[in-house]
């Protein structure tokens, strides 16, 4: 279905990288996700092509190693991947921009140069350690603790549903962490929230067994538990006390990247739902030619369409340096209900069929509600929409 594909408005080169994309998707990723879902187990083999063809190093200028492309393009490549498999979409999506864009952001030279190659390369992957059991859309509630104890961080805490944490190819987690207590200018307590590296083998940094997911199963995600664990002072990620602010900046660039997955998600089950309503036969005819298959295939077209032009606006204000948080959050909200919306459209279009995990539209049924959850709610993104115009 190459007329549903991202196309106009795009340069030649976006449009040549998507098709690369949706090619190599269709070729290596697509016959090994049900086997991947099923095992729940990230195929670092595919990773490691995912790496050759550059996509790790999308949004990166050249001169840090990346492809010098726009966050458009890097989100392009993550819509056409989430088409077939949400998982390694997640994978890309986080290890872009909760891994690498963090340390290219905020890293000093010395991180940058020890780091930044194997991420941007696809060689290694890092997480954010970031969401805590009572600190998720609240992340100003955080309980882990970094203590500085002459030149070395003492880190105590636990965190929770960390991607790309626990690899065999993970590098490290950033993790935010409680450094003081300070006192504002209204002269209330506030936590002072620093973001810190801590590399994965690190004594007292136990990853825990993965999570027995409902959906994303390929992906990587685990809890982390931190037991007096001792970094270098050197390993402080940007300014003490930014951890929080340098976050929500982060958060505002993958909420445009999660809502091109939701995209991706929503189109898949748009092909499939085209495709198999051409082809089953009811009744004597297929069951595209009856009315109410057809105008429910329709819906969800209007609404790829509709998630496709709010993350390219939201991605094209991002390249363009002008603010774009409501833009993205408007994006994600829009997107993730469509990737749900299309679900379970394409799963009741599909019958009994739909219903089993080796079909694309079930596992997409199963995937697409994270994408209301993840990356900040969708009560969450109601709510910066609301406040953007002066409500709330």
């Amino acid at each position: 279905m190459n007329d549903t594909a991202p196309g106009y408005g795009l340069s030649d080169e976006e449009n040549e990288l998507a098709g690369l994309v949706r090619t190599f998707t269709d070729e290596v990723i697509a016959p090994i996700s049900y086997q991947a879902d099923r095992d729940h187990a990230l195929p670092l083999d595919v990773v490691a092509r995912m790496g050759e063809l550059g996509l790790f190093g999308l949004p990166f200028p050249e001169e840090a190693g990346g492809q010098g492309g726009s966050y458009l393009t890097f989100c392009l490549a993550v819509e056409a991947i989430a088409r077939v498999d949400q998982s390694l979409a997640i994978t890309l999506e986080a290890a872009v921009g909760l891994g690498a864009m963090p340390l290219f952001r905020f890293g000093t030279a010395e991180q940058k140069a020890r780091w930044l190659p194997d991420l941007l390369s696809g060689r290694a992957l890092a997480g954010f350690g970031l969401t805590e059991p009572e600190a998720g859309s609240d992340a100003g509630a955080t309980r882990t603790t970094a203590v500085l104890d002459g030149d070395e961080w003492v880190i105590n805490g636990t965190k929770q549903f960390i991607t790309n944490s626990g690899t065999d190819i993970t590098s490290f987690v950033a993790v935010s962490a409680v450094t003081a207590r300070v006192t504002d200018a209204s002269g209330k307590p506030r936590a002072e929230i620093s973001t810190i590296i801590v590399p994965s083998g690190t004594p007292g940094f136990t990853v825990e067994p993965a999570y027995d997911k409902v959906g994303w199963r390929a992906s990587d995600t685990h809890p982390l538990t931190f037991d007096n664990v001792r970094v270098p002072a050197a390993n402080l990620l940007g300014q003490r006390g930014k951890g929080f602010t340098n976050f929500l900046s982060t958060l505002d660039e993958g909420r445009i990247a999660v809502a091109a997955l939701a995209t991706g998600a929503a189109e898949g089950c748009l092909e499939e739902s085209v495709t198999y309503a051409k082809q089953r036969v009811v009744f004597g005819v297929p069951i595209a030619e009856h009315q109410f298959i057809a105008f429910t295939i329709a819906r969800m077209r209007s609404r790829v369409h509709t998630s496709r032009l709010a993350w390219h606006d939201a991605a094209r204000r991002r390249d363009a340096g002008v603010p774009f948080a409501e833009q993205a959050a408007i994006a994600k909200l829009v997107a993730s209900d469509a990737a749900m919306l299309n679900a379970r459209d394409a799963t009741q279009i599909f019958g009994g069929y739909g219903f089993m995990n080796e079909s694309v539209v079930g596992r997409h049924y199963r995937d697409s509600k994270i994408l209301e959850i993840g990356e900040g709610t969708n009560e969450v993104q109601l709510m910066i929409i609301a406040r953007s115009l002066g409500l709330g």
